[in-house]
């Protein structure tokens, strides 16, 4: 007669629970899982599939037991692991959306948005647009697989176990803001510049011939110069795209390293 005892039970539940914590974590706040288009149903699967899929080859759990104090401290853990990491990565992923409220900003449609039932607020269109293009390049790089591939290796890089993170960690967290400024305008600064020439041109017009209402004027051409420099430029962000998308990644593991790594 086939007998299991309870140590043998408690192992087979920190087997695949200690996992599952960390993999719904991220699939509630990283970019593209997260989203509401997605069913809750569907996300749970998901994180049921993966966790199956990359448990066997993790790393040994701690023995405890999971309803024990311990147990629910390190199940806690891991789940506010799997949110710091989907938190990392949405912050990069931030920057797309802020050049394209740069772009719209300086094209004179910082007015126009509309309601995404998606994110459940008012969105740019013109960020949206460029959100848009940068998932559907995400997607084609099998960013999704990446996703998976970096979650196997977060359990490497940070074991499961009752040891809290380094408080370093949480400022790593914080410190990724400042990408959101600095990759978002880089990312913008080609229409930016653009525009502005344009804008100097327009000036200089309306200094040189006055009679010229800048206002009925400056609107159309201004317009129409920023989608043909986001029209040029579409072919040229790939490259950016992709360092970003890297660095979202990398951001996923170096948020609980130390400040100096």
């Amino acid at each position: 007669m086939l007998g299991l005892s309870t140590a043998q039970i408690d192992a087979w539940i920190v087997f695949y629970a200690f996992p599952l914590a960390r993999v719904l974590g991220l699939i509630a706040t990283a970019p593209l899982w997260s989203t509401a288009g997605i069913p809750r149903r569907t996300r749970l699967i998901l994180g049921l599939a993966i966790t199956i899929a990359i448990a066997p080859v993790l790393p040994p759990m701690p023995s405890v037991q999971p309803a024990s104090l311990a147990g629910l401290w390190i199940l806690g853990q891991q789940m506010l692991i799997g949110i710091a990491m989907g938190f990392a990565a949405r912050i990069v992923f931030a920057a797309i959306d802020m050049a394209g409220t740069f772009i719209g900003f300086q094209m004179g449609l910082g007015f126009a948005t509309f309601y995404d039932p998606i994110d459940g607020a008012q969105t740019p269109v013109v960020g949206e647009f460029i959100g848009i293009i940068a998932l559907l390049l995400f997607l084609a790089l099998d960013g999704h697989l990446l996703y998976v591939s970096t979650l196997a290796q977060s359990f490497h890089a940070i074991p499961v176990g009752p040891e809290a993170l380094s408080p370093n960690s949480w400022r790593n967290l914080v410190e990724l803001g400042a990408k959101i400024f600095s990759a978002g305008l880089l990312l913008a600064l080609p229409v930016l510049v653009a525009l502005m020439i344009t804008n100097i041109g327009l000036g200089v017009l309306t200094k040189a011939a006055p009679q010229l209402n800048l206002f009925a004027l400056g609107f159309p051409v201004t317009l129409m110069g920023g989608f043909f420099a986001i029209g040029i430029s579409l072919s040229y962000l790939t490259v950016p795209l992709q360092e970003i998308f890297d660095y979202a990644l990398r951001a996923m593991l170096g948020f609980a390293l130390p400040a100096a790594q």
